[in-house]
């Protein structure tokens, strides 16, 4: 599916499905709803009336179930008729593998994706993710033709009129967003290194009239980037930290994604396993949603201060590697002994939220990061892990997961008696804890805060979607919808607007040193 142009519509028009193949997709009452009028230019002749009621009757989801309506090439899918609580009511995830197990061949296909107004952006979304664009497989280079994906929305439900075209064109931008991400991540490192990551950086700010400020190799030394030079100097391409800034007139507040982008992972001296290095281009997932993620939001309307940082290094193996009791001055000015150098990513993210706090003065930062094995464990494949200072922002994040189908669940926020695992006898801190079975994942989370300090007046989020930022062996784009919806109210695109849950009431808890004594909000 890599050479296949995704396109969303009002209406993707009437055609026989034998030169058309159709997938109809919906949770089963909302399909029930589609009246045989609008399907019927688009089954017909092959399909009657009769046998579209036929179908239906037959579909029982468990959680999902489907129904050919002609040989190959039309489908009609159900998905789960009901979520739990910890999942998006869109079923996005759902979504994707029904797509990619229900979508009958051919050069021209149609999607019809039934459902109600609110779960439109993260149904495209997860459409996307169907759609990989990055293939080496030497069949692909062989076919010349062009395949296109047509989606048309048909909504039920309060506010089910025609989608807008502001609605589509938004939607194209996000998606466009995962489906770079993914791209990026499904790279491998011989063709995505830190060189060519820049070059992805530059061409999206050639695109929004943005000039990316990079300071790379012996220029982070000199300045005192000792978190990103230490894990990247050992490497053919060196490191670098690179930043696209959009400061619109009007803004009232700055707001910093802070990426991860290790392009390759080897553990560096403190050496991964064969079992385990397979997969480590995955490693720069981070970095990769934040640039998809920043363009769709600059191209929707922007209207704070954002700054995307991209930290980006190689870790690999050589005689100029850091070594296990080397310890390193970060950007913070605080000292880090180095005790595991595969616990890489909170030392570049360390550097990139400083540089966040004191050179861009940013009111919210937000880092991002393929961080921690353990984050699988915590919160499993599909939910990213959030940490932060902010009851309320924790809040925001579980409910933009929900909404956008980028799921997040929280971790333990308690660096009072967290951060001790860090204490060492000669540095202001070790890069590893001492007992990895005391909530690791909240520990190197706490690791990256530190470097601006728990006392820091601002919003501090850290998102670890180490598991989710894959599928089995193919990159799912994470991280991308889940800040498109986090931060939809600072964007002028009211689809942004309505899935966010930032600006409306959350439940907050009470506690966190009083951090939400004040009620934050976005705008």
């Amino acid at each position: 599916m890599a050479n296949v142009g995704l396109q969303f519509q009002a209406s993707a028009g009437d055609a026989d499905p034998q030169s058309r193949p159709l997938l109809l997709l919906g949770q089963l009452h909302h399909l029930h709803r589609v009246p045989w009028s609008h399907v019927r230019g688009k089954l017909q002749p092959r399909v009657t009336e009769e046998l579209w009621q036929a179908a239906l009757g037959t579909l029982n989801p468990n959680p999902t179930d489907s129904c050919p309506l002609y040989l190959n090439y039309a489908t009609v899918a159900a998905l789960p008729c009901r979520v739990s609580r910890h999942n998006s009511p869109s079923a996005a995830h759902f979504i994707t593998r029904l797509v990619r197990t229900c979508l009958p061949p051919g050069v021209h296909r149609c999607i019809v994706m039934v459902c109600e107004q609110p779960e439109v952006f993260a149904s495209a979304c997860a459409l996307a993710r169907a759609f990989p664009l990055f293939t080496h497989r030497s069949g692909a280079s062989r076919r010349s033709e062009k395949k296109t994906v047509t989606v048309e929305f048909f909504l039920v439900g309060q506010d089910n009129g025609p989608v807008e075209v502001s609605t589509l064109q938004c939607l194209a931008n996000a998606t466009e967003g995962v489906r770079l991400a993914a791209r990026i991540v499904d790279t491998p490192c011989n063709e995505m290194n830190t060189d060519t990551f820049l070059e992805e950086i530059s061409k999206i700010g050639e695109e929004l009239g943005i000039v990316p400020t990079i300071i790379r190799d012996e220029e982070l030394k000199t300045r005192g980037f000792g978190g990103i030079y230490g894990v990247g100097k050992a490497a053919l391409h060196p490191p670098a930290l690179a930043v696209l800034s959009h400061t619109p007139d009007g803004a009232t507040q700055t707001i910093a994604w802070v990426g991860k982008g290790i392009v390759y992972d080897t553990g560096g001296l403190s050496i991964k396993g064969k079992t385990t290095m397979p997969g480590m281009k995955r490693d720069c997932g981070g970095a990769a949603a934040v640039l998809g993620a920043f363009r769709a939001a600059i191209k929707q309307g922007f209207k704070d201060n954002l700054h995307a940082v991209f930290c980006l290094a190689e870790n690999s193996v050589g005689p100029n590697a850091t070594r296990p009791d080397d310890i390193h001055l970060l950007y913070s000015g605080k000292t880090v002994e180095i005790n595991n150098t595969d616990a890489e990513g909170r030392l570049v993210l360390a550097d990139g939220v400083s540089y966040a706090c004191k050179d861009l003065g940013a009111d919210i930062i937000l880092d991002m990061a393929t961080l921690t094995g353990a984050q699988g464990i915590a919160t499993g494949k599909y939910h990213a892990a959030v940490l932060t200072n902010s009851a309320e922002w924790e809040a925001a994040c579980v409910k933009a997961g929900r909404k956008c189908g980028d799921l997040v669940h929280p971790l333990v926020y308690c660096p009072e008696l967290h951060f001790s695992e860090f204490t060492s006898a000669v540095a202001d801190m070790k890069n590893s804890v001492a007992d990895r079975d005391n909530s690791p994942s909240s520990c190197a989370g706490l690791f990256i805060a530190s470097h601006i300090g728990f006392d820091w007046p601002g919003v501090w989020v850290h998102l670890d979607i180490a598991a989710p930022v894959h599928a089995g062996e193919r990159a799912t784009g994470f991280g991308v919808a889940l800040l498109l919806a986090l931060f939809g109210r600072a964007s002028e695109d009211p689809l942004l607007n309505l899935v966010s849950p930032l600006g409306c009431e959350v439940d907050v808890e009470e506690g966190d040193m009083g951090r939400d004594s004040k009620r934050r909000r976005l705008v």
